[in-house]
Protein backbone atom coordinates (compact mmCIF):
# COMPACT_ATOMS: atom_id res chain seq x y z
CA UNK A 1 0.00 0.00 0.00
CA UNK A 2 1.09 3.60 -0.57
CA UNK A 3 0.35 6.99 0.96
CA UNK A 4 0.15 10.23 -1.01
CA UNK A 5 1.78 12.98 1.12
CA UNK A 6 0.54 16.43 0.02
CA UNK A 7 2.08 19.54 1.63
CA UNK A 8 0.37 22.93 1.14
CA UNK A 9 2.42 26.10 1.85
CA UNK A 10 1.90 29.78 1.06
CA UNK A 11 4.38 32.35 -0.24
CA UNK A 12 4.75 35.83 1.26
CA UNK A 13 2.41 37.12 -1.48
CA UNK A 14 -0.25 34.57 -0.48
CA UNK A 15 0.25 32.23 -3.45
CA UNK A 16 -0.47 28.59 -2.66
CA UNK A 17 2.34 26.01 -3.23
CA UNK A 18 1.46 22.30 -3.34
CA UNK A 19 4.09 19.52 -3.15
CA UNK A 20 3.23 15.86 -3.48
CA UNK A 21 5.20 12.65 -2.99
CA UNK A 22 4.42 8.96 -2.61
CA UNK A 23 5.49 6.78 0.33
CA UNK A 24 5.42 3.07 -0.53
CA UNK A 25 4.69 1.48 2.86
CA UNK A 26 1.83 0.58 5.21
CA UNK A 27 3.11 2.70 8.11
CA UNK A 28 3.81 6.44 8.45
CA UNK A 29 5.88 8.07 11.23
CA UNK A 30 5.25 11.74 12.03
CA UNK A 31 7.45 13.96 14.20
CA UNK A 32 10.08 16.69 14.44
CA UNK A 33 13.04 14.40 13.69
CA UNK A 34 14.25 14.56 10.09
CA UNK A 35 14.12 10.77 9.61
CA UNK A 36 10.29 10.68 9.95
CA UNK A 37 8.13 10.07 6.88
CA UNK A 38 6.33 13.32 7.69
CA UNK A 39 8.73 15.92 9.08
CA UNK A 40 7.12 18.77 11.07
CA UNK A 41 9.73 21.38 12.17
CA UNK A 42 7.66 22.58 15.12
CA UNK A 43 8.92 22.70 18.73
CA UNK A 44 5.43 21.72 19.91
CA UNK A 45 5.88 18.38 18.12
CA UNK A 46 7.97 15.56 19.67
CA UNK A 47 10.89 13.98 17.83
CA UNK A 48 8.73 10.92 17.07
CA UNK A 49 5.17 11.97 17.84
CA UNK A 50 2.65 9.57 16.21
CA UNK A 51 2.54 6.49 13.99
CA UNK A 52 -0.20 5.84 11.40
CA UNK A 53 -0.72 2.15 10.54
CA UNK A 54 -3.02 0.74 7.83
CA UNK A 55 -5.01 -2.17 9.28
CA UNK A 56 -6.43 -5.21 7.44
CA UNK A 57 -9.98 -3.80 7.47
CA UNK A 58 -8.87 -0.68 5.57
CA UNK A 59 -8.98 1.68 8.57
CA UNK A 60 -6.01 3.62 9.92
CA UNK A 61 -4.82 3.22 13.53
CA UNK A 62 -3.19 6.36 14.95
CA UNK A 63 -1.13 6.10 18.18
CA UNK A 64 1.11 8.51 20.12
CA UNK A 65 4.75 7.41 20.47
CA UNK A 66 5.80 9.78 23.25
CA UNK A 67 4.32 11.45 26.31
CA UNK A 68 2.21 13.98 24.40
CA UNK A 69 -1.12 13.19 22.79
CA UNK A 70 -2.58 14.65 19.60
CA UNK A 71 -5.81 16.13 18.35
CA UNK A 72 -8.20 13.87 16.39
CA UNK A 73 -11.32 15.52 14.97
CA UNK A 74 -11.32 18.12 17.78
CA UNK A 75 -10.62 15.67 20.62
CA UNK A 76 -7.32 15.30 22.54
CA UNK A 77 -6.39 11.62 22.52
CA UNK A 78 -3.37 9.32 22.67
CA UNK A 79 -4.73 6.81 20.14
CA UNK A 80 -7.63 6.55 17.69
CA UNK A 81 -8.98 5.11 14.45
CA UNK A 82 -9.68 6.93 11.17
CA UNK A 83 -11.94 5.53 8.44
CA UNK A 84 -10.46 6.87 5.17
CA UNK A 85 -13.92 6.76 3.52
CA UNK A 86 -15.29 9.35 5.95
CA UNK A 87 -11.90 11.03 6.57
CA UNK A 88 -10.39 12.59 9.68
CA UNK A 89 -8.12 15.44 10.83
CA UNK A 90 -5.05 15.14 13.09
CA UNK A 91 -3.76 18.24 14.94
CA UNK A 92 -0.03 18.37 15.81
CA UNK A 93 1.15 21.81 16.97
CA UNK A 94 0.39 24.32 14.21
CA UNK A 95 -0.01 21.58 11.57
CA UNK A 96 -3.25 19.91 10.50
CA UNK A 97 -3.08 16.52 8.77
CA UNK A 98 -6.24 15.67 6.81
CA UNK A 99 -6.54 11.95 6.03
CA UNK A 100 -8.98 10.85 3.30
CA UNK A 101 -9.44 8.30 0.52
CA UNK A 102 -9.34 9.90 -2.93
CA UNK A 103 -10.46 8.62 -6.32
CA UNK A 104 -8.82 5.34 -7.22
CA UNK A 105 -8.49 4.28 -3.58
CA UNK A 106 -5.35 6.39 -2.89
CA UNK A 107 -4.87 7.30 0.78
CA UNK A 108 -3.95 10.99 0.88
CA UNK A 109 -2.47 12.86 3.86
CA UNK A 110 -2.76 16.62 3.31
CA UNK A 111 -0.63 18.86 5.58
CA UNK A 112 -1.58 22.50 6.23
CA UNK A 113 -0.24 25.10 8.65
CA UNK A 114 -2.84 26.94 10.80
CA UNK A 115 -2.45 30.75 10.90
CA UNK A 116 -2.02 32.25 14.40
CA UNK A 117 -5.16 33.76 15.82
CA UNK A 118 -4.89 37.53 15.68
CA UNK A 119 -5.76 39.54 18.79
CA UNK A 120 -5.81 36.48 21.06
CA UNK A 121 -3.60 38.12 23.69
CA UNK A 122 -5.02 41.64 23.57
CA UNK A 123 -7.22 41.05 26.59
CA UNK A 124 -4.28 39.97 28.74
CA UNK A 125 -1.64 42.32 27.40
CA UNK A 126 -2.35 44.93 30.05
CA UNK A 127 -1.44 42.47 32.78
CA UNK A 128 1.95 41.49 31.24
CA UNK A 129 5.30 42.66 32.67
CA UNK A 130 6.31 44.04 29.26
CA UNK A 131 3.76 46.85 29.64
CA UNK A 132 5.82 48.53 32.39
CA UNK A 133 9.35 47.85 30.96
CA UNK A 134 11.25 49.87 28.34
CA UNK A 135 11.05 48.78 24.73
CA UNK A 136 13.21 45.97 23.40
CA UNK A 137 15.53 48.43 21.68
CA UNK A 138 16.02 50.41 24.87
CA UNK A 139 16.66 47.22 26.85
CA UNK A 140 19.27 46.14 24.29
CA UNK A 141 21.19 49.40 24.68
CA UNK A 142 20.99 49.17 28.49
CA UNK A 143 22.38 45.65 28.59
CA UNK A 144 25.09 46.51 26.04
CA UNK A 145 26.18 49.40 28.26
CA UNK A 146 26.29 47.18 31.36
CA UNK A 147 28.39 44.58 29.54
CA UNK A 148 30.72 47.26 28.18
CA UNK A 149 31.20 48.73 31.64
CA UNK A 150 31.67 45.45 33.50
CA UNK A 151 33.79 43.51 30.99
CA UNK A 152 35.72 46.28 29.28
CA UNK A 153 36.02 49.34 31.49
CA UNK A 154 36.55 47.55 34.81
CA UNK A 155 39.54 45.42 33.62
CA UNK A 156 41.05 48.39 31.74
CA UNK A 157 40.71 50.70 34.75
CA UNK A 158 42.10 47.99 37.04
CA UNK A 159 45.14 47.58 34.80
CA UNK A 160 45.79 51.35 34.66
CA UNK A 161 45.34 51.98 38.40
CA UNK A 162 46.98 48.88 39.85
CA UNK A 163 50.54 48.45 41.03
CA UNK A 164 52.12 46.01 38.56
CA UNK A 165 52.41 42.57 40.12
CA UNK A 166 55.09 40.00 39.45
CA UNK A 167 53.70 37.19 37.28
CA UNK A 168 52.43 34.40 39.50
CA UNK A 169 51.23 31.15 37.85
CA UNK A 170 49.18 30.32 40.96
CA UNK A 171 47.13 33.53 40.65
CA UNK A 172 47.49 34.36 44.36
CA UNK A 173 49.68 37.45 44.04
CA UNK A 174 47.70 40.61 44.99
CA UNK A 175 47.45 43.49 42.54
CA UNK A 176 46.39 41.54 39.48
CA UNK A 177 43.86 42.78 36.96
CA UNK A 178 40.26 42.48 38.11
CA UNK A 179 37.88 40.44 35.92
CA UNK A 180 40.53 39.87 33.23
CA UNK A 181 39.17 36.36 32.67
CA UNK A 182 36.10 37.97 31.06
CA UNK A 183 38.30 38.73 28.04
CA UNK A 184 39.39 35.11 27.58
CA UNK A 185 38.30 33.73 24.18
CA UNK A 186 38.44 30.15 25.46
CA UNK A 187 39.97 27.65 27.88
CA UNK A 188 43.74 27.22 27.99
CA UNK A 189 45.59 24.04 27.07
CA UNK A 190 46.32 21.31 29.60
CA UNK A 191 49.87 22.54 30.16
CA UNK A 192 48.76 26.14 30.83
CA UNK A 193 45.60 25.33 32.76
CA UNK A 194 47.12 26.76 35.97
CA UNK A 195 47.27 30.22 34.31
CA UNK A 196 43.50 30.46 33.71
CA UNK A 197 43.10 33.25 36.30
CA UNK A 198 46.40 35.03 35.67
CA UNK A 199 46.28 36.48 32.17
CA UNK A 200 49.17 38.92 32.70
CA UNK A 201 51.59 36.01 33.14
CA UNK A 202 51.63 35.79 29.33
CA UNK A 203 49.94 39.04 28.23
CA UNK A 204 52.50 41.33 29.86
CA UNK A 205 51.53 44.43 27.87
CA UNK A 206 47.80 45.13 27.31
CA UNK A 207 46.60 44.87 23.71
CA UNK A 208 49.98 43.47 22.58
CA UNK A 209 50.51 39.90 21.40
CA UNK A 210 52.38 37.49 23.65
CA UNK A 211 56.12 37.93 23.14
CA UNK A 212 58.81 35.25 23.05
CA UNK A 213 60.38 36.76 26.16
CA UNK A 214 57.25 35.92 28.16
CA UNK A 215 57.30 32.31 26.94
CA UNK A 216 61.01 31.87 27.69
CA UNK A 217 60.58 33.18 31.24
CA UNK A 218 59.07 29.78 32.09
CA UNK A 219 60.34 27.60 29.21
CA UNK A 220 63.96 28.65 29.60
CA UNK A 221 65.15 25.04 29.42
CA UNK A 222 63.38 24.37 26.12
CA UNK A 223 65.95 23.81 23.41
CA UNK A 224 66.00 25.65 20.13
CA UNK A 225 65.69 24.12 16.67
CA UNK A 226 68.48 26.30 15.27
CA UNK A 227 69.74 29.85 15.61
CA UNK A 228 67.16 32.48 14.67
CA UNK A 229 69.14 33.85 11.74
CA UNK A 230 69.59 30.38 10.21
CA UNK A 231 65.92 29.56 10.69
CA UNK A 232 65.02 32.77 8.90
CA UNK A 233 67.38 31.99 6.03
CA UNK A 234 66.33 28.36 5.78
CA UNK A 235 62.57 28.83 5.68
CA UNK A 236 60.91 29.04 2.24
CA UNK A 237 59.74 32.48 1.06
CA UNK A 238 56.25 33.52 2.13
CA UNK A 239 53.49 33.86 -0.39
CA UNK A 240 52.20 37.34 -1.15
CA UNK A 241 49.12 36.82 1.02
CA UNK A 242 51.05 35.37 3.96
CA UNK A 243 53.67 38.11 3.76
CA UNK A 244 50.94 40.78 3.89
CA UNK A 245 49.28 39.14 6.89
CA UNK A 246 52.55 38.90 8.78
CA UNK A 247 53.41 42.50 7.94
CA UNK A 248 50.13 43.61 9.51
CA UNK A 249 50.61 41.29 12.51
CA UNK A 250 54.14 42.54 13.18
CA UNK A 251 52.96 46.15 13.03
CA UNK A 252 50.60 45.27 15.91
CA UNK A 253 53.44 43.80 17.99
CA UNK A 254 53.23 40.12 17.08
CA UNK A 255 56.44 38.16 16.72
CA UNK A 256 57.37 36.95 13.24
CA UNK A 257 56.63 33.58 11.59
CA UNK A 258 59.27 31.94 13.79
CA UNK A 259 57.90 33.28 17.07
CA UNK A 260 56.48 30.93 19.70
CA UNK A 261 52.86 31.94 19.08
CA UNK A 262 53.18 31.22 15.36
CA UNK A 263 52.96 27.50 16.21
CA UNK A 264 51.72 27.39 19.79
CA UNK A 265 48.23 28.86 19.73
CA UNK A 266 46.23 29.03 22.95
CA UNK A 267 42.62 29.38 24.10
CA UNK A 268 41.54 26.40 22.01
CA UNK A 269 40.36 24.24 24.88
CA UNK A 270 41.98 21.81 27.33
CA UNK A 271 43.93 19.91 24.67
CA UNK A 272 47.51 18.73 24.23
CA UNK A 273 49.78 20.49 21.78
CA UNK A 274 49.73 18.54 18.52
CA UNK A 275 52.99 17.58 16.90
CA UNK A 276 53.88 19.33 13.67
CA UNK A 277 52.68 17.69 10.48
CA UNK A 278 54.94 16.26 7.80
CA UNK A 279 54.38 19.37 5.70
CA UNK A 280 55.46 21.57 8.62
CA UNK A 281 58.91 19.95 8.50
CA UNK A 282 59.02 19.29 4.76
CA UNK A 283 58.36 22.89 3.76
CA UNK A 284 61.88 23.76 4.92
CA UNK A 285 63.79 20.46 4.71
CA UNK A 286 62.72 19.21 1.29
CA UNK A 287 65.08 21.68 -0.41
CA UNK A 288 67.03 23.12 2.50
CA UNK A 289 70.39 22.97 0.70
CA UNK A 290 69.12 25.46 -1.89
CA UNK A 291 68.81 28.16 0.80
CA UNK A 292 71.58 27.13 3.24
CA UNK A 293 74.57 26.29 1.07
CA UNK A 294 76.77 25.42 4.08
CA UNK A 295 74.33 22.99 5.70
CA UNK A 296 75.43 19.45 6.40
CA UNK A 297 71.85 18.22 6.56
CA UNK A 298 70.56 16.16 3.67
CA UNK A 299 67.18 17.05 2.19
CA UNK A 300 64.26 15.10 3.63
CA UNK A 301 60.52 15.18 3.10
CA UNK A 302 58.63 11.89 3.10
CA UNK A 303 60.02 8.95 5.11
CA UNK A 304 58.85 6.44 2.55
CA UNK A 305 60.17 8.34 -0.48
CA UNK A 306 62.68 11.06 0.42
CA UNK A 307 64.74 10.47 3.55
CA UNK A 308 68.53 10.20 3.86
CA UNK A 309 70.20 7.00 5.02
CA UNK A 310 70.77 6.71 8.79
CA UNK A 311 74.10 7.95 10.09
CA UNK A 312 74.69 6.21 13.43
CA UNK A 313 77.31 7.43 15.89
CA UNK A 314 80.19 5.03 16.52
CA UNK A 315 83.84 5.00 17.61
CA UNK A 316 85.93 4.90 14.46
CA UNK A 317 89.26 4.36 16.23
CA UNK A 318 90.41 2.58 19.38
CA UNK A 319 90.43 4.79 22.46
CA UNK A 320 88.83 7.77 20.68
CA UNK A 321 87.59 10.56 22.96
CA UNK A 322 84.17 10.86 21.31
CA UNK A 323 82.11 9.05 18.68
CA UNK A 324 81.63 10.26 15.12
CA UNK A 325 78.66 9.98 12.80
CA UNK A 326 78.95 7.60 9.88
CA UNK A 327 79.43 9.15 6.47
CA UNK A 328 76.46 8.90 4.08
CA UNK A 329 76.43 5.53 2.34
CA UNK A 330 79.44 4.17 4.25
CA UNK A 331 79.80 0.80 5.99
CA UNK A 332 81.20 1.78 9.42
CA UNK A 333 83.49 -0.57 11.33
CA UNK A 334 83.11 -0.15 15.09
CA UNK A 335 86.30 0.01 17.16
CA UNK A 336 84.85 -0.73 20.59
CA UNK A 337 87.88 -2.53 21.99
CA UNK A 338 85.91 -5.76 22.48
CA UNK A 339 86.04 -9.22 20.94
CA UNK A 340 82.53 -10.64 20.83
CA UNK A 341 81.07 -12.96 18.17
CA UNK A 342 77.28 -12.68 18.40
CA UNK A 343 76.73 -15.72 16.18
CA UNK A 344 78.59 -18.03 18.59
CA UNK A 345 76.46 -16.93 21.54
CA UNK A 346 73.17 -17.04 19.62
CA UNK A 347 73.66 -20.38 17.87
CA UNK A 348 70.88 -22.56 19.39
CA UNK A 349 72.98 -25.69 18.81
CA UNK A 350 76.40 -24.33 19.75
CA UNK A 351 78.49 -24.73 22.86
CA UNK A 352 77.26 -21.48 24.39
CA UNK A 353 73.67 -22.69 24.06
CA UNK A 354 74.47 -26.04 25.66
CA UNK A 355 76.17 -24.31 28.57
CA UNK A 356 73.25 -21.90 29.02
CA UNK A 357 70.77 -24.80 29.07
CA UNK A 358 72.76 -26.43 31.89
CA UNK A 359 72.68 -23.26 34.03
CA UNK A 360 69.71 -22.63 36.32
CA UNK A 361 69.79 -18.93 35.53
CA UNK A 362 69.01 -19.49 31.82
CA UNK A 363 67.77 -23.04 31.28
CA UNK A 364 67.54 -22.35 27.54
CA UNK A 365 69.76 -21.11 24.68
CA UNK A 366 70.86 -17.50 25.04
CA UNK A 367 68.67 -14.68 23.76
CA UNK A 368 69.38 -10.98 23.28
CA UNK A 369 67.44 -10.01 26.42
CA UNK A 370 69.74 -12.17 28.57
CA UNK A 371 72.48 -9.55 28.17
CA UNK A 372 70.74 -6.41 26.87
CA UNK A 373 68.31 -4.80 29.35
CA UNK A 374 66.22 -1.78 28.34
CA UNK A 375 66.40 1.46 30.26
CA UNK A 376 63.31 2.90 31.94
CA UNK A 377 62.46 5.09 28.92
CA UNK A 378 62.69 2.06 26.56
CA UNK A 379 64.86 4.15 24.21
CA UNK A 380 68.27 2.70 25.06
CA UNK A 381 69.92 -0.22 26.87
CA UNK A 382 71.70 -0.34 30.17
CA UNK A 383 75.46 -1.00 29.99
CA UNK A 384 76.31 -4.69 29.85
CA UNK A 385 77.98 -5.60 33.15
CA UNK A 386 80.42 -8.46 33.03
CA UNK A 387 79.45 -9.65 36.52
CA UNK A 388 75.76 -9.89 35.58
CA UNK A 389 75.78 -10.94 31.93
CA UNK A 390 79.05 -12.81 31.33
CA UNK A 391 80.39 -14.33 34.54
CA UNK A 392 77.88 -17.15 34.58
CA UNK A 393 79.91 -18.75 31.75
CA UNK A 394 83.18 -16.81 31.80
CA UNK A 395 84.20 -17.36 35.41
CA UNK A 396 86.78 -15.16 37.13
CA UNK A 397 87.21 -17.51 40.12
CA UNK A 398 90.89 -17.60 41.09
CA UNK A 399 90.95 -19.92 44.10
CA UNK A 400 89.52 -20.75 47.49
CA UNK A 401 89.49 -18.54 50.54
CA UNK A 402 90.53 -19.56 54.03
CA UNK A 403 86.87 -19.74 55.02
CA UNK A 404 86.06 -22.30 52.37
CA UNK A 405 84.60 -19.88 49.85
CA UNK A 406 85.89 -18.78 46.47
CA UNK A 407 88.02 -15.79 45.55
CA UNK A 408 87.76 -14.16 42.15
CA UNK A 409 89.51 -11.56 40.07
CA UNK A 410 87.99 -8.10 40.02
CA UNK A 411 86.84 -6.92 36.60
CA UNK A 412 87.24 -3.48 35.06
CA UNK A 413 90.74 -2.36 36.07
CA UNK A 414 94.16 -3.73 35.15
CA UNK A 415 95.46 -2.32 38.44
CA UNK A 416 92.93 -4.38 40.39
CA UNK A 417 93.76 -7.40 38.26
CA UNK A 418 97.45 -7.07 39.14
CA UNK A 419 96.63 -6.79 42.85
CA UNK A 420 94.38 -9.86 42.74
CA UNK A 421 96.94 -11.93 40.83
CA UNK A 422 99.62 -10.87 43.28
CA UNK A 423 97.59 -12.36 46.13
CA UNK A 424 97.33 -15.76 44.45
CA UNK A 425 99.75 -18.13 46.11
CA UNK A 426 100.51 -15.74 49.00
CA UNK A 427 98.13 -17.51 51.33
CA UNK A 428 99.44 -19.95 53.92
CA UNK A 429 100.78 -23.17 52.48
CA UNK A 430 100.10 -26.46 54.16
CA UNK A 431 102.91 -27.77 56.36
CA UNK A 432 105.30 -30.12 54.53
CA UNK A 433 104.80 -32.75 57.23
CA UNK A 434 101.65 -33.05 59.27
CA UNK A 435 102.05 -31.92 62.87
CA UNK A 436 105.37 -30.08 62.29
CA UNK A 437 106.11 -26.39 61.77
CA UNK A 438 109.06 -24.03 61.50
CA UNK A 439 110.66 -23.18 64.85
CA UNK A 440 110.98 -19.83 66.62
CA UNK A 441 110.53 -16.55 64.76
CA UNK A 442 110.21 -18.42 61.42
CA UNK A 443 107.02 -20.21 62.57
CA UNK A 444 103.64 -19.30 61.09
CA UNK A 445 102.62 -16.02 62.72
CA UNK A 446 106.19 -15.24 63.69
CA UNK A 447 108.24 -12.17 62.83
CA UNK A 448 109.98 -13.71 59.83
CA UNK A 449 107.22 -16.07 58.63
CA UNK A 450 107.06 -16.44 54.83
CA UNK A 451 105.76 -18.78 52.14
CA UNK A 452 108.61 -19.38 49.78
CA UNK A 453 107.87 -19.79 46.09
CA UNK A 454 109.06 -18.65 42.65
CA UNK A 455 109.84 -14.89 42.89
CA UNK A 456 108.54 -14.07 39.38
CA UNK A 457 105.25 -16.04 39.63
CA UNK A 458 102.98 -12.98 40.08
CA UNK A 459 104.50 -11.05 37.17
CA UNK A 460 104.21 -14.05 34.88
CA UNK A 461 100.53 -14.46 35.89
CA UNK A 462 99.67 -10.87 35.02
CA UNK A 463 101.56 -11.01 31.73
CA UNK A 464 99.85 -14.21 30.69
CA UNK A 465 96.43 -12.79 31.57
CA UNK A 466 96.92 -9.78 29.27
CA UNK A 467 98.65 -11.52 26.38
CA UNK A 468 96.71 -13.19 23.52
CA UNK A 469 95.12 -16.38 24.82
CA UNK A 470 94.95 -15.06 28.41
CA UNK A 471 91.87 -14.80 30.59
CA UNK A 472 91.36 -11.11 29.71
CA UNK A 473 92.00 -11.27 25.98
CA UNK A 474 89.19 -13.75 25.58
CA UNK A 475 86.92 -10.67 25.36
CA UNK A 476 89.31 -7.68 25.26
CA UNK A 477 91.93 -6.55 22.74
CA UNK A 478 95.50 -6.50 24.12
CA UNK A 479 97.76 -3.49 23.82
CA UNK A 480 100.79 -1.98 25.55
CA UNK A 481 100.96 1.17 27.63
CA UNK A 482 104.31 2.65 28.75
CA UNK A 483 105.99 -0.57 27.58
CA UNK A 484 103.77 -2.80 29.73
CA UNK A 485 100.97 -5.13 28.67
CA UNK A 486 97.56 -3.50 28.90
CA UNK A 487 94.04 -3.74 27.46
CA UNK A 488 92.30 -1.56 24.90
CA UNK A 489 89.70 0.68 26.65
CA UNK A 490 86.08 -0.17 25.89
CA UNK A 491 84.25 2.54 23.92
CA UNK A 492 80.50 2.32 23.19
CA UNK A 493 78.23 5.29 22.40
CA UNK A 494 75.40 6.13 24.79
CA UNK A 495 73.13 6.27 21.78
CA UNK A 496 73.71 5.32 18.16
CA UNK A 497 70.96 7.30 16.39
CA UNK A 498 71.58 10.73 17.88
CA UNK A 499 69.26 12.92 15.80
CA UNK A 500 66.05 10.97 16.24
CA UNK A 501 63.97 9.22 18.85
CA UNK A 502 63.35 5.48 18.89
CA UNK A 503 61.60 3.35 21.48
CA UNK A 504 61.86 -0.41 21.68
CA UNK A 505 58.58 -0.50 23.62
CA UNK A 506 56.61 0.02 20.40
CA UNK A 507 58.47 -2.88 18.76
CA UNK A 508 58.27 -5.37 21.63
CA UNK A 509 56.25 -7.86 19.58
CA UNK A 510 59.08 -8.24 17.06
CA UNK A 511 62.14 -10.41 17.39
CA UNK A 512 65.44 -8.56 17.86
CA UNK A 513 66.90 -10.34 14.85
CA UNK A 514 64.13 -8.96 12.63
CA UNK A 515 66.04 -5.67 12.64
CA UNK A 516 69.50 -6.53 14.03
CA UNK A 517 71.56 -9.18 12.22
CA UNK A 518 73.13 -10.41 15.46
CA UNK A 519 72.61 -14.11 14.69
CA UNK A 520 75.00 -13.88 11.71
CA UNK A 521 77.53 -11.36 13.09
CA UNK A 522 80.96 -12.90 13.60
CA UNK A 523 82.84 -9.89 15.01
CA UNK A 524 82.29 -7.08 17.50
CA UNK A 525 83.31 -4.62 14.80
CA UNK A 526 79.96 -5.19 13.03
CA UNK A 527 77.69 -2.18 13.65
CA UNK A 528 74.33 -3.90 14.02
CA UNK A 529 72.15 -0.83 13.47
CA UNK A 530 69.27 -1.39 11.01
CA UNK A 531 69.34 0.65 7.83
CA UNK A 532 66.63 2.76 6.22
CA UNK A 533 65.41 -0.10 4.04
CA UNK A 534 64.61 -2.34 7.00
CA UNK A 535 62.54 0.40 8.68
CA UNK A 536 60.61 1.04 5.47
CA UNK A 537 59.31 -2.53 5.55
CA UNK A 538 56.75 -1.22 8.06
CA UNK A 539 57.10 2.57 8.19
CA UNK A 540 56.15 4.71 5.21
CA UNK A 541 55.29 8.38 4.90
CA UNK A 542 52.37 10.19 6.54
CA UNK A 543 50.23 9.77 3.42
CA UNK A 544 50.59 5.95 3.40
CA UNK A 545 47.50 3.82 3.90
CA UNK A 546 47.50 2.07 7.27
CA UNK A 547 47.32 -1.73 7.14
CA UNK A 548 48.28 -4.57 9.46
CA UNK A 549 51.92 -4.21 8.41
CA UNK A 550 52.21 -0.59 7.20
CA UNK A 551 52.38 2.28 9.72
CA UNK A 552 51.98 5.84 8.35
CA UNK A 553 54.92 7.72 9.87
CA UNK A 554 55.33 11.48 9.86
CA UNK A 555 58.47 13.38 10.87
CA UNK A 556 57.30 13.99 14.45
CA UNK A 557 57.23 10.24 15.14
CA UNK A 558 61.04 10.24 15.42
CA UNK A 559 62.12 13.88 15.44
CA UNK A 560 61.36 16.77 17.78
CA UNK A 561 61.41 20.43 16.81
CA UNK A 562 62.95 21.68 20.05
CA UNK A 563 66.35 20.05 20.43
CA UNK A 564 67.18 18.26 22.66
CA UNK A 565 63.54 17.44 23.46
CA UNK A 566 63.20 13.79 22.46
CA UNK A 567 66.68 13.81 20.95
CA UNK A 568 70.20 13.41 22.25
CA UNK A 569 72.49 16.42 22.38
CA UNK A 570 76.13 15.24 22.53
CA UNK A 571 78.55 16.80 25.01
CA UNK A 572 80.61 18.02 22.07
CA UNK A 573 77.72 20.22 20.90
CA UNK A 574 79.33 23.51 22.09
CA UNK A 575 81.97 23.01 19.39
CA UNK A 576 79.24 23.32 16.75
CA UNK A 577 79.48 26.89 15.34
CA UNK A 578 75.67 27.02 15.17
CA UNK A 579 75.13 25.83 18.76
CA UNK A 580 73.94 28.34 21.36
CA UNK A 581 73.86 27.22 25.04
CA UNK A 582 70.43 27.26 26.63
CA UNK A 583 71.76 29.38 29.49
CA UNK A 584 72.52 32.20 27.04
CA UNK A 585 69.22 32.98 25.25
CA UNK A 586 69.38 35.11 22.14
CA UNK A 587 68.19 38.60 23.15
CA UNK A 588 67.43 39.54 19.56
CA UNK A 589 63.72 39.09 18.85
CA UNK A 590 62.71 36.88 15.96
CA UNK A 591 60.62 39.65 14.48
CA UNK A 592 63.65 41.92 14.20
CA UNK A 593 65.79 39.15 12.71
CA UNK A 594 63.17 38.40 10.06
CA UNK A 595 62.76 42.08 9.29
CA UNK A 596 66.51 42.40 8.64
CA UNK A 597 66.51 39.22 6.57
CA UNK A 598 63.76 40.57 4.31
CA UNK A 599 65.60 43.87 3.82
Amino acid sequence: MAFLIRTIDFTAAGREIIRERMVERDTLSVGRAAENDVHLPDLAVEQHHIRIVLRNDGTLAVAALGTLGFGLDGRSVTEGVIDPRTGGEIALGAARLTVAEEDGGTLAVTIRQVAAEEGKGDALRGFALASVLPSKRAMSWIFAGVILLALLMVPVASNLLRTPAKPDPTGRTPGQVVMDAAWSPGALSLRHHSLENNCESCHVTPFVSVQDEACLSCHKDTGTHAKANRLAAGMPPLSAGDALQWRIAESLGKEGPLGCVACHTEHEGPLRQKAGSEAFCGDCHKDLDSRLADTKLADAHDFGKAHPQFRPAYFASFGAASPVRAAPGSRPVEKSGLKFPHDVHMDPRGGAARMAVSLTRYGAPLECKDCHVLTADKAAFKPVEMEDACESCHSLVSGRTAGGGFSKLRHGSVKHLAEDLARIGRGAHAAPVSGRSRPGQFARGGTYAADFGRPVRDFIGLTRALLPGGVCTECHLPTTRAGRPDLMPVNLPDRFLTTGYFTHAAHRKQECTDCHAADTSKAASDLLIPDLKSCRECHLGASAVKTKTIVPSDCAMCHAYHVPAGQWLPEAAPRDPHYRPLSEPDKTTLAAVLARARR
